[in-house]
């Protein structure tokens, strides 16, 4: 299943692993996990965030998606499924038959 996550940093986590360093390291590490088809870095609400589409293989992944983000970096996370413009076809074409 194809997720979109929306992602809000905490400043003072954030903050942190800049400082001494980490930052770049951790993420690194987030992004091999988690392989994102997409993955874009922005101001959020004020704060550092990112936008990622990655895919889920079922609901039980969802702990070790978010889990990284809420533990390493005081983080806010959203969740949607979504899905590409092929995947809306289909589940259009579905809805006819």
């Amino acid at each position: 299943m194809r997720a979109l996550l929306e992602i809000e940093l905490d400043t003072a986590a954030a903050n942190k692993l800049i400082g001494d360093g980490t930052m770049a390291e951790g993420l690194q590490q987030l992004l091999a996990q988690l392989k994102p088809e997409a993955a874009y870095f922005l101001p959020r609400n004020g704060r550092r965030g990112m936008v990622m589409v990655v895919d889920l293989q079922d609901e039980a992944t969802l702990p070790s998606v978010v889990e990284p983000f809420w533990a390493q970096l005081n983080a806010t996370v959203d969740i949607h499924p979504c899905m590409n413009t092929d995947e809306l076809l289909e589940g259009l074409r579905r809805l006819a038959t």
